[in-house]
């Protein structure tokens, strides 16, 4: 049985504040195994307040598979100057010691994301955390007729994604199987707007009138 709930490292493992003294630990050697974003940052600068949320926000998405380090340049001038920051806000991304990749100034929220997955994938590792082999796992209790445990996992799932449509379409069909149509139903009606309308709750959604049609 797979324990997700515990699955999130805490915040303060994967976002930490980094200065000169503790660069080559926190950044070169932790980046042997885990990419870490490096957000070169000051005080008084303006965008750096809505970028540096969300790098944060993208970081704990990915659940341990990508670290950030946050340097304030107003107080470690030797890094930002051997790093060559011209301005801030700048990212750049370390994986095994080196720079692989890096940005210059505020982006959309979107970006943000896609540059975080992006370094993930860069280092071999997944954007989802590691979600798609619980999902691959859940699914394969389903099949073998285990779907209790199906859908308490689904349902860990769901607590560390709740836009994982996959996941949703894996708990309503788990409950099926367990011949409680109500609550598929009520999974499926609890589906965010934005993923309504995708091929695996298309597909729930034609199981579950089947089902009540039998």
């Amino acid at each position: 049985m797979l324990e997700l709930g515990n699955s999130t490292p805490p915040a303060d493992d994967l976002i930490q504040d980094v200065s000169e003294a503790n660069f080559m630990e926190a950044v070169v050697d932790a980046s042997q195994t885990t990419p870490i974003i490096v957000d070169f940052w000051a005080p008084w600068c303006g965008p750096c307040k809505t970028l540096g949320p969300a790098l944060e926000a993208a970081v704990k998405e990915a659940n341990g598979a990508v670290k950030m380090a946050k340097i304030n340049v107003d107080e470690n001038q030797m890094i930002a100057g051997q790093m060559r920051v011209q301005s801030i806000p700048t990212v750049y991304a370390f994986y095994q010691g080196q720079p692989i990749d890096g940005f210059q100034g505020a982006l959309p929220g979107s970006e943000i994301k896609g540059f975080v997955d992006r370094v993930i994938e860069a280092a071999g590792g997944s954007a989802d955390g590691g979600l798609s082999d619980a999902i691959d796992a859940a699914e394969q209790m389903l099949a073998e007729g285990a779907a209790a445990d199906a859908a308490e996992t689904f349902a860990a799932i769901l607590g560390e994604d709740g836009m994982s449509a996959p996941a949703y379409s894996g708990l309503a069909r788990a409950y099926m199987a367990l011949d409680d149509l109500d609550q598929a139903e009520a999974v499926l009606n609890g589906v965010p707007a934005e993923i309504s309308e995708t091929p695996e709750i298309d597909a729930a959604h034609a199981q579950l009138a089947l089902a009540r049609q039998a």
